[in-house]
């Protein structure tokens, strides 16, 4: 009976066992996002800094061994305080941020449980005031990231990448990405992730399904 036992649970882990003995690049996941931005500040003002939650969709397809496609929107909203010295509080203004990724990203296994990443990506940022008359500011940038994804377990799988970005929004920024994905089946992943840099920072939660 015991000896059953061990070799029944032991082939429900095997398919398991080997979907995590390496990683996937070809996913879909989605879930909660707050994207946090310091706002330029106005003499005479105090402006507060944007922290936007809402929500996030992504994904990443394997071309071949060595290189994937990524991709990401990220939207949220925040009321943001505006006040002034001598009148104090003046109220609070809506305000919408979205951003959007694409890139071509390049993995090559240093281990069966370490992969080195190197990634180049496009965002596109939009940040709109409600009500001001004056649409939405849009800014385009270029990042390049290099990193580390590791397999700590068979179930848990962690990465950390460092950033440049450059261009419209982000001058010369750079910021570290933490992020770790627990699988609950060969599919299905609870995955989170944080960006964090000197003015600005991101953080996502949600599911990951890998193919």
């Amino acid at each position: 009976m015991k000896n059953q036992l061990i070799l029944a649970l032991a082939l429900a882990a095997a398919p398991f066992a080997a979907s995590a003995d390496g990683h996937s690049y070809t996913y879909i996941e989605g879930g909660y996002a707050q994207l946090n931005q310091e706002l330029p500040q106005i003499e005479g003002f105090r402006i507060d800094d944007v922290e936007a939650g809402g929500f996030f969709v992504g994904g990443s397809a394997a071309l071949g061994d060595s290189f994937h496609v990524f991709g990401s929107y990220r939207m949220g909203d925040d009321d943001v305080g505006v006040s002034a010295p001598i009148i104090g509080d003046l109220g609070d203004a809506g305000i919408d941020m979205s951003q959007a990724i694409v890139g071509l990203g390049y993995h090559h296994s240093l281990s069966q449980r370490t992969d080195l990443i190197t990634e180049l990506s496009y965002l596109s940022t939009e940040i709109d005031v409600e009500d001001d008359g004056e649409g939405s500011q849009e800014g385009d940038d270029f990042r390049v990231a290099v990193g580390v994804r590791h397999l700590i377990a068979n179930n848990v799988d962690i990465w950390a990448k460092g950033n440049y970005t450059d261009g419209d929004v982000y001058d010369s920024a750079f910021s570290a990405t933490l992020g770790l994905q627990y699988h609950l089946t060969p599919v299905w992943g609870i995955v989170g992730e944080a960006e964090l840099g000197d003015e600005f920072s991101q953080v996502t939660a949600g599911m990951r399904a890998s193919f």
